[in-house]
């Protein structure tokens, strides 16, 4: 007589399997993101179903960069392992979840050092290098790093070879030109400069200003329309004319892209409708129309300069008021850093470590803010303080249309003309 039992046919509906082990000594003291990465990715081991780390990224909603970067942190943890197909290749590789029962009590885990840094990372920079950059991308920033953002940094060091010179600068630029400084969006372009083998701030100046220019101006026009993909040949055609034989700015260029906003599918072929019109004016004729746009733009940088340099004041104020509150800022940075680096030991102890670092952050976060408000300062008082928060006082919104604080402050400046 033979036995069998019946399996349920959708996956859903299967069990899988996670070591306590697992979950008590690996789990609490990891970034929230990596351990969604671990059980996803264990969940189609079990059923064994192919999965990439573009799929896992997909659903989890995350950038790929991050689900990489949990498999090399759960590698230093000895919980999975790296199988590189083509050694020359270190962004390709299979990942073999690890027994840890067996590890644990066979004794075949590799036996974690308390180094401060990685060996890779040491190479190109010390502990105070490390502080000196985090100080600087929080310069840039202008907000403490949380320990994820540094535990990113020091992945790029290690797994792109990334100097720090190439990291800060793309910070700078990412904030400067970009309009962002969300370290998921940076960490694409340390990848990319570092893939490119720049390793000064002069190399990757000396390729912005040969190559990423134009390269920029159709991205961000293609984002002013919603796309992510990159130009096609026609598409890059049609901005070289606007650029190059019709004489438009990107300004220019990008207003006619937002007169689209009304539109259910907005094509080159409308704006270049737009700005074919816009080219056959006199110069009267488009200086004029321009000029309330021009002038209600200025505002908006001239405010941007003003809250930076009221921000400045405040912050220097409080400093020279109450020392102590910049000797907390430095420990907080400091700790972050120390956060960062027990995340990557992987030795059973970081758990403990991480969960008193983060307490004792905590404790220094509330006692600056006991002492802004015992010398009647606000809460608040250091921050940028914006008069629209949903763009910050930029005028744009991230899909680089117009905020409706932009829109309602042009009415009001055209009806006054």
């Amino acid at each position: 007589m033979n036995f069998k039992r019946e399996k349920a046919q959708n996956y859903y509906l299967w069990d899988t399997r996670i070591e306590n082990v697992f979950i008590n000594e690996y789990m609490v003291s990891a970034p929230g993101d990596y351990v969604k990465v671990y059980l996803l990715a264990s969940m189609y081991v079990e059923i064994d179903l192919p999965v990439s780390n573009e799929s896992l990224a997909r659903e989890l909603n995350l950038p790929v960069e991050d689900v990489l970067q949990a498999w090399t942190y759960w590698e230093k943890c000895g919980v999975v392992r790296k199988h590189y197909p083509d050694p020359g290749n270190k962004l390709h590789y299979q990942v073999e979840f690890l027994n840890l029962r067996e590890a644990i009590s066979g004794g075949s885990r590799k036996k974690q050092t308390k180094s401060s840094l990685p060996e890779k990372v040491q190479s190109l920079v010390d502990d105070e290098g490390l502080r000196k950059l985090y100080s600087e991308i929080e310069k840039t920033t202008g907000r403490l790093l949380s320990g994820s953002e540094t535990m990113a940094v020091l992945s790029w060091i290690e797994d792109y070879s990334a100097t720090p010179e190439v990291i800060a600068y793309a910070y700078r630029y990412c904030a400067a030109q970009r309009k962002t400084d969300k370290h998921t969006y940076v960490a694409s372009v340390v990848k990319d400069w570092a893939g490119r083998g720049f390793r000064t701030a002069e190399e990757v100046e000396a390729f912005l200003a040969e190559t990423d220019n134009r390269h920029f101006l159709y991205k961000r026009v293609l984002k002013a329309l919603g796309f992510t993909r990159n130009a096609t040949e026609e598409e890059r055609r049609l901005m070289d004319v606007w650029l190059d034989d019709w004489g438009f700015g990107i300004d220019q260029i990008l207003d006619a892209c937002r007169q689209t906003s009304g539109i259910s599918n907005p094509n080159f072929k409308y704006i270049n409708s737009i700005l074919s019109r816009w080219a056959g004016k006199t110069s009267s004729e488009k200086k004029e129309e321009e000029n309330v746009l021009q002038k209600v733009s200025r505002e908006y940088k001239e405010k941007a300069r003003r809250k930076e340099q009221e921000a400045q004041a405040r912050r220097e104020e409080v400093l020279a008021a109450v020392p102590r509150i910049g000797e907390i800022e430095d420990l907080c940075r400091s700790i972050n850093v120390q956060i960062a680096q027990s995340m990557l030991s992987g030795d059973a102890a970081a758990r403990k470590t991480v969960r008193d670092l983060k307490d004792r952050a905590a404790e220094l976060l509330e006692e600056k803010a006991a002492l802004l408000l015992k010398n009647n300062f606000a809460a608040n008082y250091m921050d940028m303080w914006y008069d629209c928060l949903d763009c910050k006082d930029t005028g744009t919104q991230d899909t680089g249309l117009y905020c409706h604080c932009f829109k309602a402050r042009l009415a009001e400046a055209e009806k006054s003309v």
